[in-house]
């Protein structure tokens, strides 16, 4: 019979780390995106005369990039933690989906089910590892305890093993789930946030077209760059985010399905034998 405070600690522990690391990475990488636009694309040299308010160097795109105003940092902020999380989330689910292909995982539990090999079953899932293998274990060590209890109706143990499937997975899915909604959050604010800079950057460009005279052509370039620069930050960010968001969510579902499979397989096997 399985330890029932392991798969709670372990949930829990996923869930801390998964919580510091977005409440350490959302101002952290804020920082150094201001760092970076004010050190690196603010350095003199990439201007001509040395001198960031005016012109940068043709070609320079850093000193472009600088020109795009105070919310590139920001924009810069966004990516850096979209990436982040890209790296973070990929790793995690590599290690949720385990050492092998999950549909040949499931297909194997399947055959020694058949075959009533529960221990071998078993030893599938310490080889295999990741949560559809933690998921399947709970479920193989309810079978077994449900097959040697005396004074239950089948459907009685058959509920049983479903309940200990379900209990194992709303463990294992919020951990695969987590800072996903950063994605989605950042794939919608960083094509606002770009948007608001082109704002920005075309009241500066109308301004310098009203002026007296002759339009002032530095403010008229500065504004036009600053509404492209953040257009552009904007869009980039929020298609990796929408991309990277997919991507993980159909890994996800591939794993919830193969939980569901492995599962119902395991039920209508008891079912069915006992």
């Amino acid at each position: 019979m399985s330890n029932p405070n392991v798969k709670p600690e372990k949930a829990a522990g996923s869930s801390s780390f998964s919580a510091l690391f977005a409440s350490i990475l959302i101002p952290v990488a804020i920082a150094i995106g201001i760092l970076v636009f004010m050190f690196i694309l603010g350095n003199p040299t990439n201007f001509e005369n040395n001198d960031p308010k005016g012109h940068p160097h043709p070609g320079n795109y850093l000193g472009m990039m600088y020109k795009g105003g105070y919310l590139v940092p920001v924009l810069m902020g966004l990516m850096i933690i979209v990436i982040c999380v890209i790296i973070e989330r990929y790793i995690t689910i590599r290690v949720a989906h385990g050492k092998g292909s999950v549909p040949k995982f499931v297909r194997s539990i399947k055959g020694h089910l058949d075959n009533n090999d529960i221990n071998g079953a078993l030893k599938a899932c310490d080889a295999q590892r990741g949560s559809v293998a933690n998921v399947i274990r709970e479920g193989l060590r309810k079978y077994n305890e449900m097959s040697h209890i005396q004074g239950m109706e089948k459907d009685q143990k058959v509920l049983a093993i479903q309940k200990e499937i379900e209990e194992a997975t709303s463990l294992e899915l919020p951990m695969l789930e987590k800072n996903l909604v950063i994605l989605a959050t950042i794939s919608s604010v960083a094509t606002l946030m770009g948007l608001l800079g082109t704002v920005f950057g075309m009241i500066r460009a109308f301004s310098a077209i009203a002026t007296a005279g002759a339009p002032d052509a530095v403010a008229l370039s500065t504004g036009i760059s600053e509404a492209l620069i953040n257009t552009a930050l904007g869009i980039s960010t929020s298609a990796i985010a929408i991309i990277a968001y997919n991507y993980f969510t159909t890994k996800i579902d591939g794993l919830t399905y193969g939980i569901d499979e492995a599962g119902f397989s395991l039920a209508q096997n008891f079912a069915a034998k006992h």
